[in-house]
């Protein structure tokens, strides 16, 4: 963009962009396997017609944004992992406490370096479990950290505009620490009642707490049984998987995933009910 351009225009653009960008990468997700389709609630804001907006709006203005991405987690889980896992949480909490789920987001911030062969490497490809250090496959979700900012903003705007009064957001562990950050200012901006998963509340938050092992491992299993298999993984305890972080990913199991589940639900229940919104 030329620097002659004027600073109003490059706003606008910016803006546009943002909300292009979380459009086109925020595919709908397959219903979860336990979810029945045909009698389940309608919670997705894609998927209500304007009567069923108004009246969800009107019940309870609540917007849960899903922090997704198109990430690596393991041989054994969808590239969707991220997404899939937090709107399928905030479906659940739509559907007991009022509030309408918006479509994930799939870009995300991330540490970033460069690597020796003029490749950037991100996120998991340098940790500790992935060795050597490298692009591991599937990862297309990183923007830098002021462009998730902007649109983030961009869709805080828009729901302020549509008649929202709270956003809850959470998922991808980068874009977690982010909303977290700058909830205070984005409070006073935007007027709006903001929640995620604070110092205080990652305590007892029991959701998307390691990198494809034990926790996310599980959760995906009482959610999407039908997209993990732990066969890919290592037979041999010894062979640690590549870029998973956390507890090991071969004792996960669906009761300990809908454990999992069920305790952060309920945070959220407490985290609406203690700012006067149920």
């Amino acid at each position: 963009m030329r620097e002659t351009e004027d600073p109003s225009r490059r706003d606008f653009l910016a803006a546009g962009l943002a909300g292009a960008s979380a459009g086109i990468l925020s595919g709908r997700q397959s219903a979860p396997a336990a979810e029945n389709t045909a009698t389940a609630v309608k919670v997705r804001y894609d998927e209500l017609l304007p009567h069923e907006f108004r009246k969800r709006l009107t019940e309870r203005p609540i917007a849960y944004l899903p922090l997704g991405t198109l990430e690596w987690h393991g041989e054994h889980l969808p590239l969707g992992s991220d997404a899939m896992q937090s709107e399928g949480l905030m479906v659940a909490c739509a559907r007991r406490f009022g509030g309408i789920v918006m479509p994930p987001i799939h870009l995300g911030p991330d540490r970033a370096r460069p690597a020796g062969d003029g490749k950037i490497l991100v996120g998991m490809d340098y940790a500790e479990t992935t060795t050597p250090p490298r692009q591991l496959d599937g990862s297309c979700y990183w923007v830098p950290a002021g462009f998730h900012l902007l649109m983030v903003d961009a869709i805080l705007a828009q729901l302020k505009r549509a008649g929202f009064r709270a956003v809850f957001a959470d998922g991808h562990g980068p874009s977690r620490s982010s909303w977290v950050e700058n909830l205070p200012e984005r409070q006073v901006r935007f007027g709006l009642k903001l929640f995620g998963v604070t110092r205080e509340v990652a305590k007892q938050w029991r959701s998307q707490m390691d990198h494809a092992a034990r926790n996310e491992t599980s959760l995906m299993m009482h959610l999407r049984p039908d997209l993990v298999d732990l066969s890919q993984l290592p037979s041999s305890r010894s062979t640690w998987p590549q870029g998973v972080g956390g507890a090991d990913p071969r004792d996960a199991t669906a009761a300990y995933g809908k454990e999992c589940f069920e305790a952060s639900v309920e945070l959220v229940r407490q985290m609406f009910a203690a700012a006067g919104l149920l």
